[in-house]
């Protein structure tokens, strides 16, 4: 929703001087290094003790050599930290696994840990036989190998990718027990390709042209429409991700990336593009991800994915150890552009406090979010909730409900809430 009003209330009071956010976190900075000296004081005795036993037992050992293994791993102690499949599928074959976001730092997803969606499993594709159609209401229709393809100009950027269906199991009331569970479908990359607007200008588009279906080369056959402004606009042709050439489960060779639409678009394992005045209408957008509101009627083309946030630790699943100051932190992004504010609450939406933005703050891509908290040892409700530079506000659940209902499936971008409990068990709750 957008909602001047309610944004102007959250705004820092008009003639509050600009550098009073930096006193802020200053003084938040000064409160932590305060929790840090009081917890040095009380390890000093156990730091003297530890010096004077000696050194641990792998200082005594030789490590293992170098390039092995020849392609680097965590380190056996991160075992846990990995992706999870869903039980909400009768098959592995069309279904989804949800990325670690309560253990990953920063914004950047690695390849490993990136979330997966396939509807017909992950096909083996030679990249030396794999082609790129590209025809319809074109001047030159083409066929383009992967070499055409990669000695175009190239850039590389910085995104989020989320499934349309993130959050969906929340709609009617907490389920899932942690953020991976609740948000797992969305990871964030640094994607490198070629601008579709450079093989639009090779093929030459007849006038008319307002829309592309774009087509993959799993045994789905995987299409959907895409609007011609959106080609022209920011679309890439993707082959490699995070410096390396795209993983199989993440369209090897060549995938179609549209910064800020649902994940659904974004065609992996890329083999046709067709120029038309028309859309398509394929199944995956009129029978799936179409938004159906409460008098049975269907949104059509909601491509874009809202302003949302989540606060990733604490989250549900973890426990506190003692009262004092913690940081919370957590991820915000928008499809429309830049997250502009984050404002968090630990009291389930009563009052809020702004969050300090960690740079890079990019369009379309993950923002983190961090604040100090002081906990006092008692029951309590985080919440997160964005803005971004459009100045759209994160809804709440009952705010997005009034407006489309509860057959809704996709596109849930609600305000979440965790609840700590008096013994800092915290865990997923409405409030």
């Amino acid at each position: 929703m957008r909602d001047s009003e309610k944004e102007g209330a959250q705004l820092p009071a008009p003639g509050q001087p600009e550098h009073a956010g930096r006193r802020q976190f200053m003084l938040r900075g000064t409160a932590a290094a305060g929790v840090l000296a009081l917890d040095g004081l009380r390890g000093a005795a156990a730091a003297d003790t530890a010096g004077k036993a000696g050194a641990a037992a792998w200082t005594h050992e030789q490590g293992r050599p170098i390039v092995s293994p020849p392609y680097g791993m965590p380190s056996s102690y991160e075992s846990d930290v990995v992706r999870r499949a869903t039980d909400l599928t009768p098959t592995p074959l069309s279904s989804w696994s949800f990325t670690p976001l309560q253990d990953l730092h920063g914004i950047i997803t690695p390849n490993g840990l990136f979330f997966e969606r396939h509807h017909a499993g992950v096909p083996a594709i030679d990249p030396e036989q794999h082609r790129l159609v590209v025809h319809g209401m074109v001047d030159r229709p083409l066929v383009l190998t992967m070499d055409d393809i990669m000695r175009l100009p190239s850039v590389s950027r910085i995104h989020f990718l989320e499934c349309s269906g993130n959050t969906l199991t929340e709609w009617k009331g907490p389920k899932e027990k942690t953020v991976q569970g609740t948000h797992g479908l969305l990871s964030c990359a640094e994607w490198t390709g070629v601008p579709l607007s450079v093989i639009a200008e090779q093929v030459g588009l007849k006038a008319g042209v307002r829309w592309m279906l774009a087509e993959g080369a799993d045994a789905a056959v995987m299409d959907r429409s895409i609007p011609i402004a959106k080609v022209l606009d920011d679309a890439l042709l993707v082959y490699a991700q995070n410096g390396e050439r795209l993983r199989p489960e993440q369209g090897y060779p060549l995938r179609l990336l549209l910064p800020g639409y649902e994940g659904n678009m974004n065609i992996k394992w890329l083999r046709r593009l067709k120029f038309s005045e028309q859309p398509f209408y394929t199944r995956e957008e009129t029978s799936k991800y179409s938004d159906l509101m409460p008098d049975g009627k269907a949104r059509l083309f909601t491509f874009d994915m809202e302003a949302k946030s989540v606060i990733t630790s604490p989250s549900g699943g973890m426990r506190l150890g003692q009262p004092g100051y913690r940081e919370i932190s957590g991820l915000a992004w928008s499809g429309r552009g830049r997250i502009r504010r984050v404002d968090v609450s630990v009291d389930g939406g009563k009052s809020w406090q702004e969050a300090r933005l960690q740079a890079p703050v990019l369009s379309k891509c993950l923002t983190r979010f961090r604040m100090m908290w002081n906990w006092q040892g008692g029951p309590a409700i985080l919440q997160s909730r964005c803005i971004d530079e459009t100045g759209y506000v994160q809804p709440t659940l009952a705010e997005l409900v009034a407006v489309r209902g509860l057959n809704s499936v996709y596109h849930l971008n609600a305000i979440q809430s965790w609840g700590v409990a008096q013994n800092g068990e915290v865990s997923n709750v409405h409030a």
